[in-house]
């Protein structure tokens, strides 16, 4: 199971990072985490800077721009050194800002180049000039993870000092543990965050709640949820999909109608949120879990069982309700290349989600895909239900354009 659950951890990592303003700078992220431990260890700069020479295709064209950014995304391998191109930076008299500096480190990030992102993190270390804040330390835990591995991330966040060490750095290694899915120390550090008494968003709670997702142990989440209200964390729509999406894995429609009332009634539901719940409430009036239980036991022995193609159905109707179309084009395609059998609630989700973003073109796209799979009849009937659903929630233009692109489909086959 670790394959397909290793997807899904990896799937709603990505997901979190598109959420649309959420938590920190990141966009939710998941880069905050530390601990409270007071051995001293000192990260060497040395091992991140390379004596090498610059390539001669750092020199500025007439082609390119010659600013910072242009010169350090011009370095083609990772063993170049970003630091050796911000020090002749400096020492050509040009100004340089941290705000400069961590957006150049964003994008490298965006981009998976994560020694690059590392080294300008190290420099803007080694500088005193600079202020650094907590979310600096954070991104610098995750970087460590990525380049060097847990190990480094935590004799780095042990070396920080204890002002340092906030909620910011502790989720950064929270979501590090978690990537890892180190369980016990995940929720060694869980325990040490409750207890800490500094003020935790719903980020460190998410972390927590996709690590139990991933490893199946949906059981687990309605305890962290429990957690977040004790201590008055206010649940985002990140922390809903998830709590929701363990309800669906046991297929407690009435625990899912439930949240949704309480979502209904939360100061922060806006428009994002509103669409969300109403694709839930579609997906489950369209008899999508009912029909689970006639399939599950036939389908257990597959690597992705049903049960869990529910988690990736509602991370699909998490962005559809952000709107963000991109990311749940990723996800769809990502899921296809699985290789593994879907279902009809699969195609039934993905076409929702569509019709609500109003993306005819790509409703069309997943009928024939549906029609062409080998592994999954066609089901008229499904189809039927998603436009009563539809209608039955008030939108009965997108039922209607849904009944027209059907028979389109029809038509043309």
């Amino acid at each position: 199971m670790a394959a397909p659950r290793s997807l899904l951890l990896s799937l709603r990592r990505s997901a979190s990072a598109a959420g649309g303003g959420t938590s920190s700078g990141n966009t939710f992220s998941f880069l905050r985490g530390a601990d409270t431990f007071a051995i001293k260890y000192q990260y060497s700069s040395d091992a991140l800077r390379s004596t090498e020479t610059l390539d001669e295709s750092l020199s500025s064209t007439e082609s390119s721009p010659d600013d910072l950014k242009s010169r350090i995304f011009r370095l083609r391998l990772p063993k170049r050194s970003a630091t050796v191109v911000i020090d002749k930076w400096v020492s050509e008299g040009n100004q340089l800002t941290i705000s400069q500096l961590r957006s150049i480190s964003m994008e490298l990030r965006g981009s998976r180049r994560y020694k690059h992102a590392l080294e300008i993190s190290e420099w803007m270390v080694t500088h005193g000039e600079f202020q650094l804040a907590d979310s600096d330390y954070a991104d610098r835990i995750d970087l460590m993870t990525k380049v060097f591995g847990i190990d480094a991330a935590e004799r780095y966040f042990q070396s920080l000092p204890p002002a340092a060490k906030s909620n910011e750095t502790c989720t950064a290694l929270l979501h590090s543990y978690a990537g890892a899915k180190l369980t016990d120390k995940a929720e060694e550090l869980y325990k040490r965050i409750k207890d800490s008494g500094l003020p935790f968003k719903a980020i460190t709670y998410n972390e927590m709640m996709t690590l139990y997702m991933s490893l199946g142990q949906v059981e687990k989440v309605s305890f962290i949820v429990e957690d977040m209200k004790c201590q008055k964390v206010v649940l985002d729509l990140f922390s809903f999909n998830l709590w929701i999406s363990s309800c669906a894995a046991d297929l407690d429609v009435g625990r899912i109608q439930t949240i949704l009332d309480e979502m209904i009634q939360d100061p922060s539901c806006d428009e994002d949120w509103r669409r969300y719940i109403n694709l839930v409430n579609i997906y489950i009036t369209s008899g999508q879990l009912e029909n689970l239980g006639s399939d599950s036991h036939a389908e257990s022995e597959l690597v992705i069982t049903q049960r869990e193609w529910i988690s990736y159905d509602f991370l699909i109707l998490l962005h559809a309700g952000f709107g963000n179309k991109d990311k749940v084009d990723t996800i769809w395609k990502a899921l296809r290349m699985t290789g593994q059998k879907m279902s009809g609630r699969n195609y039934i989700c993905i076409l929702s989600s569509y019709l609500m973003l109003d993306h005819m073109k790509e409703v069309g796209e997943v009928i024939d895909q549906w029609k062409q799979s080998t592994a999954t009849l066609f089901d008229k009937s499904s189809c039927d239900r998603l436009i009563d659903a539809f209608a039955k929630a008030g939108f009965s233009e997108k039922s209607e354009a849904f009944v027209t692109v059907l028979n389109q489909s029809h038509s043309a086959s």
